[in-house]
């Protein structure tokens, strides 16, 4: 089982795709929205990564909700299960191909804090950077079993590196 598309090479157009992507996510939240990220690895320059724009939507609460489904089902974003409670998912594939992943969580919620310390861990550590972009091609390389799996041998490195303990060489 193949993972939603194959990991590459850093590409500068990645900020341009989620500027884009932003401005018609956000005529969707109107007055819940309060603010919109870049996070994942496309939003770290010079981490390779599985080209989806991943993006993180804080809103005030999760309130007209059918009315931001029918707009995001109007830009091609289909919504997936909720992550966690208060963490709700979309994902937007063109011709079969996951161009982008929209996270949508209320203000205070943990992953908002989580994926924005990550992301900001990878920008400000270059020897982090390169670790978690050689675990993340092995990764790929031995993947079996999908999306899953690739995510769980992903877990222990990130939990690690947030916690401070990531080892300066070698594997978590």
């Amino acid at each position: 089982m193949k993972l939603t598309s194959q990991i590459r090479p850093y590409d500068n157009q990645w900020p341009e795709r989620y500027l884009a992507a932003r401005a018609g996510i956000a005529q969707g939240f109107g007055s819940e929205l309060i603010d919109i990220h870049h996070v994942g690895s496309t939003g770290v320059p010079g981490l390779a990564a599985k080209p989806e724009i991943d993006v993180l939507v804080v809103v005030q609460a999760h309130r007209e909700t059918a009315a931001r489904h029918a707009h995001m089902q109007a830009l091609g974003y289909v919504r997936g299960s909720d992550l966690s409670p208060g963490h709700h998912f979309y994902r937007r594939d063109v011709d079969g191909i996951r161009t982008h992943k929209v996270h949508v969580c209320a203000q205070g919620h943990p992953q908002i804090a989580w994926m924005l310390r990550f992301r900001d861990l990878l920008r400000s550590d270059d020897d982090l950077r390169q670790r978690y972009q050689a675990l993340k091609l092995e990764l790929e390389a031995t993947n079996r079993d999908g999306i899953g799996e690739y995510l769980a041998g992903k877990a222990p490195f990130i939990e690690a590196a947030m916690r401070g303990q990531v080892p300066s060489q070698g594997g978590v």
